[in-house]
């Protein structure tokens, strides 16, 4: 069972909404990506996802495009993901969950890919643009995928088999990004979907308020931040990134 598996089953147990806090590995460099994953899991985030930076998002809005780009033209390869995690592990046993584009890791080779997470201490691994159906072997990695809110029964059924760890609920149509508001539909819809998945559900994209969080913690098992963490980093020098990052999270939480 992953370190993941284990947080979601714990948080079942605790009665507990858990909060998985995403950042671009690189932005605004490798040893700072490390600190900021210290002062999340210090404000309370559950488990981190590790993104990876990429040239060609389809699913990113502009805040995490522009730090994908911050990081590529900072010299960031996928390597230093595993690097970040070797160095985490050294403190941490939080969750890690690489998250990332299937392009980054074809390119680096999918077996390569799959021992080199594994011994730098990854649990999971979202692919957003891999469907269900193809899912890829990865080893002992747990494997997530996405829903989204026009998701058929079908998929449904089949994201729910193939998910390993927790089904990835993307709460809007669109790309990533911090929202005042929640779709208003995303309460109804999600309600329907949670009857039909057996594995813990974690709800991402547009999260960015304690207001939030306070109206879906009891709807699913973990809420993903992504967008409002990684506009805080980018939100000034790089020394007070990790306090910035941080401050989302109490916020979000309520701290």
């Amino acid at each position: 069972m992953t370190r993941t598996a284990k947080l979601f089953k714990r948080l079942r147990t605790e009665r507990r909404c858990g909060l998985i806090a995403y950042i671009t590995c690189g932005d605004p460099d490798v040893h700072t990506t490390i600190r900021i994953i210290a002062a999340l899991e210090r404000a309370g985030a559950d488990a981190i996802e590790l993104g990876i930076p990429f040239s060609d998002p389809i699913a990113d809005g502009p805040v995490i495009q522009a730090a994908s780009q911050r990081a590529l033209a900072g010299g960031t390869k996928i390597g230093d993901i595993f690097d970040i995690a070797e160095r985490i592990r050294e403190e941490s046993e939080i969750p890690l969950i690489a998250f990332s584009y299937l392009n980054p890791i074809m390119r680096y080779g999918l077996k390569r890919f799959s021992e080199s997470a594994r011994k730098s201490g990854i649990d999971s691994v979202l692919i957003t643009d891999l469907p269900a159906d193809e899912k890829l072997s990865l080893g002992k990695l747990g494997m997530i995928f996405l829903l989204a809110p026009t998701s058929t029964d079908a998929r449904i059924a089949a994201v729910d088999r193939a998910s390993d760890d927790f089904v990835y609920y993307v709460s809007t149509t669109g790309v990533t990004g911090a929202r005042k508001e929640l779709d208003p539909t995303l309460l109804e819809r999600l309600g329907e979907v949670r009857k039909k998945v057996k594995k813990p559900l974690a709800v991402g994209f547009g999260i960015s308020e304690h207001a939030h969080y306070q109206t879906l913690r009891d709807r699913c098992d973990a809420i993903v931040v992504g967008s409002a963490i990684v506009r805080a980093i980018g939100d000034g020098d790089a020394a007070g990134a990790p306090d910035r990052a941080a401050s989302v999270v109490r916020r979000v939480l309520g701290r």
